[in-house]
């Protein structure tokens, strides 16, 4: 079995335009249930929103920077838990929110603001942990990553859908307040139809690998989730507000990583198998924590 570093998972050049198309469909239909009230929103809860967003774009790629000099994983597979965790949150963070009895006005301005500011922060904030692992700098100097380049791509499917989305909401009302659910419905399924394409067509690897990355993975989640609730209570939140920040900082967008893996690195394999189990992980742990939250009001 070669190691994890040399291989490179394979997908078809025109599923991954498609992908792509998707993944923009997708960023589209977060931004038709984001409003321009969500971002004046900010102005009435700053601390609040100062607090997510900083435990997204700073403490947690810190966090996980730290976590691969203690787990010492292969350089593909630490780049891959970087990447994951420097991507923007998931669009399932309002749902699993609002299931944990958090405030899903705090979690729609979060995912509104850090998508936006992940379109820059992202590539910068990705080249520069990536940049000072110790391993892992090797590897990525090899592929020569140009963040200008990851910058216009995160542009294209992250940034142009989710203005034309918000225009839209703010536009048509009543046209977007038929068309949100099933737009979100069916982006995040085709996602994940993708996610599973990208896995069942490199299935070899994904079970020659996975033994790898897995405790990895659900480490990283779980502090992902830790971290996002610890930023809160040291910061004086409330528990309402607690339960939306943990939420928003530990669903992240590994679908986006995925695509990013492919396009920018040729499916590195660590890389490819640390996005694929985490987007399927991701899920699983947000629900149990959402469920188990939802049992019980929050604390004021």
């Amino acid at each position: 079995m070669l190691p994890v570093d040399e291989i490179r998972l394979h997908f078809n050049p025109a599923s991954l335009v498609l992908l792509n198309v998707v993944l923009g469909f997708l960023m589209f239909g977060i931004a038709l249930d984001t409003r321009i009230e969500d971002f004046k929103r900010v102005a009435r809860m700053p601390g609040a929103m100062a607090v997510g967003i900083g435990a997204q774009f700073i403490v947690l790629p810190a966090v996980t920077y730290v976590l691969t000099l203690i787990l010492k994983p292969g350089p593909s597979i630490a780049l891959g838990m970087i990447l994951v965790a420097c991507c923007p949150p998931g669009n399932i963070s309002q749902i699993l929110t609002h299931r944990a009895r958090g405030n899903v006005a705090l979690s729609v301005s979060m995912t509104a603001i850090s998508n936006a500011l992940s379109i820059v922060v992202m590539p910068l904030n990705f080249a520069f942990w990536g940049g000072l692992h110790p391993t892992a700098s090797a590897l990525l100097k090899t592929i020569a990553l140009d963040p200008l380049d990851m910058l216009g791509h995160i542009v294209a499917i992250i940034g142009v859908p989710f203005v034309l989305g918000v225009a839209c909401a703010h536009r048509f009302p009543a046209l977007t307040a038929r068309i949100k659910k099933p737009v979100g419905v069916l982006s995040f399924v085709a996602l994940i139809v993708f996610i599973l394409g990208a896995i069942a067509g490199n299935w070899r690897f994904f079970l020659d690998y996975v033994g790898l990355v897995l405790m990895a993975v659900v480490i990283h989640d779980a502090l992902a989730f830790g971290t996002g609730y610890l930023c809160a209570r040291l910061s004086g939140l409330g528990d309402y507000d607690r339960r939306a920040v943990s939420i928003e900082v530990g669903i992240r967008n590994a679908g986006l990583g995925l695509v990013l893996i492919f396009s920018f690195f040729g499916g590195l394999g660590g890389m490819a198998v640390v996005a694929g189990v985490w987007g399927f992980w991701d899920i699983i742990a947000g629900l149990a924590l959402a469920s188990w939250w939802g049992r019980k009001p929050a604390k004021p």
